[in-house]
C-alpha cells in the first residue's frame, strides 16, 4: 500500500516528467520560442510542488524516489535532438577533429583542411538549410555548428571529454546520453557529499537538467559534478587524520579539473579556501592550479597560445568587453559605462572577502554558492545554462531563492534585450534578498514527521556566511 504522505509526492513528480516530455517533444524551439514561455512556466510550477511534497515523505522512501525521479528527468531530456542550443554539434566537432589526431585550437570548423571530416548530420546537403540551428558558411556551405569561422572556444577538460565521448557513436545524440549520465552522476554525489536526500531533489528534478543539461548537452553538468566531488573533498577533511592532507589534494584538483572545463567554478574557490590554516590554502591551491595547468599541458604543445581559441572575441561579442557592453544590467541604471565592469569586479570581489573571513570551512558550498551567484546577478549572463553551477550548489546547501538566477538566464536567453535583462535579474535579486526571510517563517510553521530530525526538513535554515 502507497503511503499517504508518498503518494501525491509520486503523482506531482509523474507530472512533471509528463509536462517535461511534452516540452522536449513539441513544446517549441528556439526558432520557435512562444510555446516555451508557457511549458517552462508550467516545469517550473509542477518542479516546485514535487519539492515540496516530498518534505512529508517518510525518510525511508526519499532516497529511492529522489534517485528514480532524477533518472526520470534526465531521461526525457533524450526524447528528441537539441531544441535550444546547436552547442551540442560543437561537442561532436570537436572531439572528431581530435579522433583525427588534429588539435581543436588549430583550425576552424569551415577550414577547407577539415573538409574530409564532414558529414551530414553536421554538414546537412538537403540544400535548404532554413532550420533555426542551420546556418551558412562564407564558403556557402550549410552547417549545424555554431560561429563555424572562429576557432573554438572550450578549456581543455571539456575537450578530453568530447574526446571521450567520440568512440560512443559520434553524434550528437551520444552527447546527449552522457549529459544525462553526468547529471544521474551529480545526484548521486550530492547525495553521497551532503547526506541531504531531501535537498538532492532540488538539482534531481530540476527542469534545467533535463533541457540544459540532457536536451542541449551543455559541458557545464561536467563541471557541476567535478564541483560537487571537489568540495565534498574539501568538505570531508579531518583535522589529525593522516588521509586529510590527501583529500585536500584531491578536492582542489577536482575543482582545478571543473575550472578547467568552463573556467566559472572558479568562483567556488573562496568557499573552498574560507578560514583554512594556511598550510591547507597551500595545498588546495597547488592541487586547484596543478590540475588546471596540466590539463592544458597537451593542448599548448599542440597548439601554443591558440588555445586561448576564441575566448577573447566570445567576450566582446557577447558584451563584456569596455566598448561593447551590454551585461551588467542590475548597475547600469547607477553607473556609468566605463565603470561598470569595474564596480562589477568589485561587488564579486567584496563578497568573495567575506566569504574568506567568515565562511565556514565545513560547509564550502555556502561561500561558493554566495559568490557564484553574486558573480552571476552582477554580470547577468544570457545564457542560462551557466546556472548549472547555481542549481547544484542550491542542493548542497539549501538555499532555493539562488534558483531564481537561473531562471533569469532562462526568461533573457528566450526574450532577449537590455530591459529583459534587467527586469529577469531584478526579479531574481528581489527573489534572493527575500528568500532568507521566507525560508525562516516557513521553518518556523512547518510541522515535523514524527522521528524526523528538523534538519532532515527541507527547506532547510542555513548557517549564514
Amino acid at each position: 500500500m502507497v503511503n499517504r504522505a508518498l503518494l501525491p509526492c509520486l503523482l506531482a513528480l509523474a507530472a512533471l516528467v509528463g509536462a517535461l516530455a511534452l516540452t522536449v517533444t513539441g513544446g517549441g524551439t528556439l526558432g520557435h520560442r512562444a510555446p516555451l514561455y508557457v511549458w517552462y512556466a508550467a516545469d517550473a510550477a509542477l518542479f516546485a510542488l514535487a519539492v515540496l511534497l516530498l518534505r512529508r515523505v517518510p525518510d525511508c522512501h526519499v532516497v529511492p524516489l529522489v534517485l528514480a525521479g532524477g533518472v526520470a528527468v534526465a531521461a526525457v531530456g533524450l526524447l528528441a535532438p537539441p531544441r535550444t542550443s546547436d552547442d551540442a554539434y560543437r561537442y561532436v566537432w570537436d572531439g572528431r577533429v581530435q579522433a583525427a589526431g588534429i588539435s581543436p585550437y588549430a583550425h576552424t570548423p569551415d577550414d577547407p583542411a577539415l573538409a574530409r571530416l564532414r558529414d551530414p548530420g553536421l554538414w546537412p546537403t538537403d540544400g535548404r538549410c532554413d532550420g533555426w540551428d542551420e546556418r551558412l558558411t562564407v564558403a556557402g556551405d550549410c552547417t549545424r555548428i555554431n560561429r563555424p569561422a572562429v576557432h573554438t572556444v572550450y578549456p581543455p577538460v571539456a575537450e578530453a571529454w568530447f574526446l571521450v565521448l567520440h568512440p560512443f557513436g559520434g553524434g550528437v545524440r551520444g552527447v546527449q546520453a552522457a549529459g544525462a549520465l553526468l547529471a544521474v552522476a551529480t545526484t548521486g554525489a550530492l547525495l553521497v557529499v551532503r547526506r541531504a536526500s531531501r535537498r538532492a531533489a532540488l538539482w534531481a528534478w530540476c527542469p534545467g537538467v533535463t533541457v540544459w543539461s540532457v536536451n542541449d548537452a551543455h559541458v557545464d553538468t561536467l563541471g557541476a559534478l567535478l564541483l560537487v566531488a571537489g568540495l565534498g573533498c574539501v568538505a570531508a577533511r579531518r583535522p589529525g587524520n593522516g588521509r586529510s592532507g590527501r583529500r585536500t589534494v584531491n578536492g582542489g584538483a577536482l575543482i582545478g579539473a571543473a575550472v578547467a572545463v568552463k573556467l566559472l567554478p572558479g568562483l567556488a574557490l573562496p568557499g573552498a579556501l574560507a578560514r583554512r590554516p594556511l598550510r591547507e590554502v597551500v595545498v588546495l591551491l597547488a592541487g586547484t592550479l596543478g590540475a588546471f595547468a596540466l590539463s592544458y599541458l597537451p593542448y599548448v604543445a599542440a597548439s601554443g597560445v591558440g588555445v586561448l581559441g576564441y575566448l577573447p572575441g566570445y567576450l566582446r561579442e557577447e558584451g563584456y568587453e569596455q566598448g561593447h557592453l551590454d551585461r551588467f544590467g542590475l548597475l547600469a541604471p547607477f553607473l556609468p559605462a566605463a565603470s561598470l565592469p569595474w564596480a562589477a569586479g568589485a561587488v564579486v570581489a567584496g563578497v568573495a572577502l567575506r566569504v574568506l573571513r567568515r565562511g565556514d570551512p565545513a560547509r564550502p558550498w555556502s561561500g561558493a554558492l554566495l559568490v557564484t551567484g553574486t558573480a552571476l546577478l552582477v554580470v547577468a549572463p544570457a545564457y542560462p545554462w551557466y546556472g548549472l553551477l547555481v542549481v547544484a550548489l542550491v542542493a548542497l546547501d539549501g538555499r532555493w531563492e539562488w534558483l531564481a538566477v537561473p531562471a533569469a538566464g532562462q526568461y533573457l536567453y528566450l526574450a532577449g534585450g537590455y530591459q529583459a535583462q534587467q527586469a529577469a535579474y531584478g526579479v531574481a535579486l528581489a527573489c534572493v534578498v527575500v528568500g532568507p526571510a521566507v525560508r525562516w517563517a516557513a521553518g518556523r510553521r512547518a510541522p515535523r514527521t514524527p522521528g524526523t530530525p528538523a534538519g532532515n526538513r527541507m527547506p532547510e535554515r542555513s548557517t549564514p556566511v
